[in-house]
């Protein structure tokens, strides 16, 4: 049996999502606590790797349960694949900064990692025209500068597309740095914070914070409009742009299309990766517009 959880968390206090030993991670707290409600030894498949403080809103995971789990599930008080959120979270304690939205039995061919047509990340950040607010200092970067708007947005819109983006990520052996950015851009909330929306089919290692690095050069006018493109094209990782911190950055939605199509979306990634590298979310041979309906 195989099962999709749906999973939100406040990253500050976790060295990221995966497992390490004598770390404390979001990968490791979770399955600690899914032990003590199925026993053996769970094995989370996660749709993002996040770094080291970056927050989830809408991460999903995926979990296998062997016979005798689902067997002490079911005479657990957990009892369904439904009611295991609950019981999880009941484990995790008061007020856990990680905790399971919702547990359900997947559909068949789901692979939480694999079967994802695209990412929506959003980048917070407080300005002078904002002011610095303590009680959002965990999910918030605080810039020093009267930051432009209008420009940021725009050159954020000048980088979507498919494109090799090797000048915004963080070089790994053996994984492809090409990627389809489907949105940037930027707005102010209504209490004028400025707020990055950020969806690809996928994103190498620090390419949310280097992108949106880029985009605040350019508001704080050290950098032109253009450079953000130009940079890119160049594929040259440059000083002139800061990697923002990761308290800013939380994972709001992966999405995935209909269910028929779920097993042949993962099939392709898995096929794309095995000649490209196996890089963090590296892109398939479908783009995403051919799969109709995706959902969160």
């Amino acid at each position: 049996m195989r099962l999709r959880l749906d999973l939100s968390y406040d990253g500050t206090a976790f060295r990221g999502w995966a497992r390490q030993p004598s770390l404390r991670t979001v990968q490791g707290t979770l399955e600690t606590a899914l032990a003590r409600v199925i026993g053996g030894d769970p094995q989370l498949v996660v749709a993002g790797r996040t770094d080291a403080g970056v927050h989830a809103s809408g991460q999903v995971a995926h979990l296998d349960l062997t016979d005798s789990q689902q067997e002490r599930l079911a005479q657990s008080r957990a009892g369904t694949a439904d009611a295991l959120a609950a019981r999880v979270n009941g484990v995790l304690g008061p007020y856990p900064d990680v905790a399971v939205r919702r547990s359900a039995v997947a559909a068949p061919g789901f692979d939480a990692r694999f079967s994802a047509v695209w990412r929506r990340y959003e980048y917070r950040i407080a300005d002078r025209q904002t002011g610095y607010d303590p009680l959002e200092r965990l999910r918030t970067t605080w810039v020093k500068a009267d930051l432009d708007l209008a420009a940021m947005d725009a050159a954020a819109r000048s980088l979507i597309g498919l494109h090799d983006f090797a000048a915004y990520c963080k070089w790994r052996e053996g994984a492809t740095t090409i990627r389809t950015l489907l949105d940037f851009g930027w707005r102010r909330d209504d209490r004028g914070i400025l707020v990055a929306q950020v969806k690809a089919d996928a994103f190498c290692h620090s390419m949310v914070r280097a992108l949106v690095g880029a985009c605040v050069a350019v508001g704080e006018g050290r950098m032109a409009v253009s450079a953000a493109a130009d940079i890119r094209d160049e594929g040259v990782r440059t000083s002139d742009i800061k990697v923002l911190a990761a308290r800013g950055l939380t994972l709001t939605e992966v999405g995935y299309p209909t269910d028929d199509l779920l097993a042949a979306r993962a099939d392709q990634t898995r096929a794309r990766r095995s000649l490209d590298g196996d890089g963090e979310g590296a892109p398939v041979t479908v783009e995403t517009e051919q799969i109709p309906r995706t959902r969160a």
